[in-house]
């Protein structure tokens, strides 16, 4: 997961929840890597099922939260399943927020 020159894109991310837990998408570990290239953002992602119902609206909410930000004219979004996402990759932010819900994320 690299950061350099996108931690913007990242923050702006934070405001993207997941729709089944109360987190954002980057604390919840589904964004693996943010790519700028010229006006474009390519964005690397996973799910935490194959068969998340879900899909095609983060896939919006993280394509319109990115485009609002002035230097950006498209979003790229590619999915990945290799890594596999484990709750592992849930921030110590995210673990603490769905503590607080009464959520385990062990």
């Amino acid at each position: 997961m690299s950061k350099q020159g996108t931690e913007k894109y990242w923050q702006a991310l934070k405001e993207v929840m997941d729709p089944e837990f109360p987190i954002s998408v980057v604390d919840m570990g589904l964004i693996y890597d943010i790519e700028k290239k010229g006006d474009e953002l390519e964005v690397t992602m996973t799910y935490t099922a194959v068969s998340c119902a879900c899909m095609e609206w983060i896939e919006q909410d993280i394509r319109n939260r990115l485009l609002k930000e002035e230097e950006i004219r498209d979003v790229h979004i590619h999915v990945v399943w290799d890594p596999p996402w484990t709750v592992d990759r849930i921030s110590l932010e995210g673990r603490e927020k769905l503590k607080y819900w009464g959520v385990s994320s062990t």
